[in-house]
């Protein structure tokens, strides 16, 4: 009898813990609902799903989409439509900054808007690419690169800012950005500096590996920054970012 109880405690809490994995999405596996998530986004800021390249380029001269540059943290690889909503600009400009700081190599950005007329084959029809809300990231081919991406992935993923999944052909990270929600939580993370990576008030359920994750540094680096004795932080307390 102790035996079969102790494989039931140990079943009952896997099942609890895949359970909780699944209410929450962390995977990057992708699923019907996180496409719902998505499609809820795109259809709650109104974004048109764009047709063709005549309708995408009609959408950059109103500027509802900006052109997406290359620069020392990224690079663009077999992009055919370098344009995306403002935030998706915005996200790959920090993502990239971090990843560089953490990884010492560039980020290379796939995809970014593609209208129904140049979506591939294995697209889904749900796709949000074509309202320029998305971009694909190459998997990191090293280990250590692709851990830390997929982390942050799931770390802002956590944060409802964003959906991101693990595609296999090729390997790529496709990631939905939410436009208000984002933009919302970079605005608290750097409320109260100059700089990007100057000031952040801790929030609710705020760890420090979190914002270090988030920040492309390290616990230890924060810690020494403030003179931290501890990883305990509070909410609302404020900490300075180490500089670059």
């Amino acid at each position: 009898m102790p035996f079969f109880r102790t494989v039931f405690v140990w079943v009952f809490c896997f099942l609890s813990v895949f359970n909780a994995i699944e209410v929450f999405g962390q995977s990057l596996r992708g699923s019907s609902a996180s496409l719902d998530r998505q499609n809820t986004q795109a259809k709650g800021h109104d974004f048109t799903v764009l047709r063709d390249p005549r309708q995408l380029k009609r959408f950059v001269g109103l500027e509802l989409l900006v052109p997406v540059q290359a620069n020392n943290d990224f690079i663009l690889k077999d992009v055919s439509f370098p344009y995306a909503r403002p935030e998706v600009q915005l996200f790959i400009d920090r993502l990239s900054s971090q990843y560089r700081r953490a990884c010492g190599e560039r980020l290379v950005v796939t995809s970014l808007t593609r209208p129904r007329s140049h979506q591939p084959r294995n697209a889904s029809h749900r796709s949000v690419h074509p309202t320029g809300m998305a971009l694909d990231l190459r998997r990191p081919r090293r280990g250590p690169c692709r851990q830390w991406l997929e982390r942050v992935l799931l770390s802002l993923e956590g944060h409802r800012v964003l959906e991101a999944t693990l595609e296999h052909r090729p390997p790529h990270f496709h990631v939905a950005v939410f436009p208000v929600a984002y933009r919302q939580y970079v605005s608290r993370m750097t409320s109260g500096g100059t700089s990007h990576l100057a000031t952040y008030t801790v929030q609710r359920r705020d760890t420090l590996w979190d914002i270090a994750r988030d920040y492309g540094t390290t616990p230890s680096a924060i810690r020494r920054e403030n003179g931290l004795r501890s990883t305990v932080i509070r909410p609302g307390q404020r900490l300075r970012m180490p500089a670059e």
